[in-house]
């Protein structure tokens, strides 16, 4: 027997023309970048494809200086993304469970760099480290990419705990729980997938980062950067094409894990 409890009215067809139009326009350039990823021509790109051929794959795959670039953003990526959930939870703990002078402009200190453009951020991280003498390297590439990275897992942490009930932690307390018994019992529970999803939102923002990488880097070489430095040389367009798209299944996999987590645990707290 059907439910009637959704009573929400038919999308029009102009409204569904809409959506499709919009995601169409995002998403064709990227099949572009794929169907060119199997054109023969090295030089130029032409339509229809003159032939189809999986060679760039092998061409690419034997790269040494795209493997050492892939390994140090899956490093980066890792290191920058552990951070972020030890430093985006504890803020969003201290925000959520205690009131202080200037809660709220620090939440909003906490937010505004997502908010900024990657630009500016990262002239303002070289200036920085650059005063402080700092050399550039693999952990200043972590630095430039935590101040992100944090913003998007104290963002989910901090909405998951403002839909907990503060009575479930002062119960485990009046139980006989101590602070790390509440915390593996009630609240871990209670914000698990908000961390990973935030954990997989930060990790595929990071892989990908190029700008504030760009300030960052010094002489190391994240797989964005060399992507970026390929594209002055024509005759590895269709190896660059095929990065992309490793670059696109890499980020996609843990975005689409993440929106999945946090859908469910909205209708979860909907039937509650």
């Amino acid at each position: 027997m059907r439910s009637n409890t959704d009573s929400r009215p038919k999308a029009s067809w102009g409204l569904k023309l809409a959506a499709l139009a919009g995601l169409l326009f995002l998403h064709v350039p990227i099949w572009v970048i794929f169907l060119y990823t199997l054109t023969p021509d090295e030089q130029t790109f032409t339509f229809p494809l003159p032939g189809i051929t999986f060679q760039w794959f092998g061409v690419a795959l034997g790269r040494a200086d795209l493997w050492r670039a892939l390994v140090l953003s899956l490093q980066v990526a890792t290191v920058a993304t552990i951070a972020a959930l030890v430093l985006g939870t504890l803020a969003a703990a201290a925000v959520w469970r205690s009131k202080f002078f200037g809660r709220e402009a620090i939440s909003f200190m906490l937010v505004l760099p997502i908010a900024l453009p990657g630009i500016v951020t990262g002239i303002a991280l070289r200036a920085s480290i650059g005063g402080l003498d700092i050399p550039f390297s693999f952990w200043t590439i972590v630095i430039g990419h935590a101040t992100f990275c944090v913003v998007v897992v104290y963002n989910n942490v901090l909405a998951r705990f403002r839909r907990m009930q503060g009575s479930q932690i002062e119960a485990s307390m009046d139980l006989g729980a101590n602070s790390f018994q509440t915390f593996r019992y009630v609240v871990f529970p209670n914000i698990a997938t908000a961390l990973l999803a935030g954990g997989m939102l930060a990790f595929a923002l990071s892989f990908d980062e190029v700008i504030v990488t760009t300030f960052t880097a010094g002489q190391d070489t994240t797989l964005p950067i060399w992507i970026f430095s390929q594209l002055t040389r024509p005759r590895d367009r269709p190896v660059t094409n095929v990065v992309a798209m490793l670059v696109l299944l890499i980020t996609f996999v843990p975005i689409f894990l993440a929106q999945r987590l946090t859908a469910d645990a909205s209708d979860e707290g909907g039937k509650q």
